[in-house]
């Protein structure tokens, strides 16, 4: 059985990709740098004003800010809806923990990177806790993102070496050089099947 111009075409279509962001948005503008036909960055959303909303802007790429007030279940509710219907959402310096009411229309197709090869050194101090163990290896793991706290399934990994005059500063940077190659190596290696985000890499 052959497949209709309809089913090759959609089986062509860029992945759809919405960035979640706090800060800066440095990886997010090598996320929109890096695009081709494999995915498409269709919207940045923000949890408040940031220079990565302005990265958006200046690409020509939809933003959105969604403001945490008192009501958490309420925000993550609004940040569904200002998402939409991305195949899959980057979390990238996107600082605030996603919660039940998120996940329950996108688990399985959120992902997150992390500066440090996870199980290892999870949390929100991963380079400079792996300097303070005095471990030789270090480097960024794209994962899941689920309930946990950098507990989602490990989708790549790749490994930095920590060299003797290292800081935290000087480690972490070449851990984001990595991280913005892994990130584009695996959005261009996902696609959907049956709303499900299939990465092989």
């Amino acid at each position: 059985m052959t497949e209709s111009p309809s089913q090759v075409l959609k089986a062509q279509d860029p992945l759809q990709v919405v960035v979640l962001v706090s800060g800066t948005g440095s990886l997010l503008q090598n996320i929109i740098d890096n695009q081709d036909d494999s995915y498409r960055v269709i919207k940045v959303v923000a949890d408040k004003p940031c220079p990565g909303i302005n990265r958006a802007q200046d690409a020509g790429i939809d933003a959105e800010v969604v403001l945490l007030g008192s009501d958490r279940a309420q925000w993550n509710k609004d940040l569904v809806a200002a998402v939409g219907a991305a195949d899959v959402v980057v979390s990238a310096g996107f600082m605030k923990i996603l919660g039940p009411e998120f996940l329950a229309s996108f688990e399985g197709r959120t992902i997150n990177t992390h500066p440090a090869l996870l199980p290892s050194f999870p949390g929100a101090h991963g380079v400079r806790d792996a300097l303070a163990y005095g471990v030789k290896v270090t480097g960024s793991t794209v994962h899941f993102v689920d309930a946990g706290v950098d507990t989602g399934r490990i989708i790549a990994q790749r490994a930095v070496e920590i060299e003797a005059e290292d800081d935290e500063a000087s480690l972490h940077e070449r851990i984001k050089s990595v991280e913005r190659e892994l990130i584009v190596q695996v959005l261009r290696a996902a696609n959907v099947q049956d709303q499900q985000l299939i990465i092989e890499i």
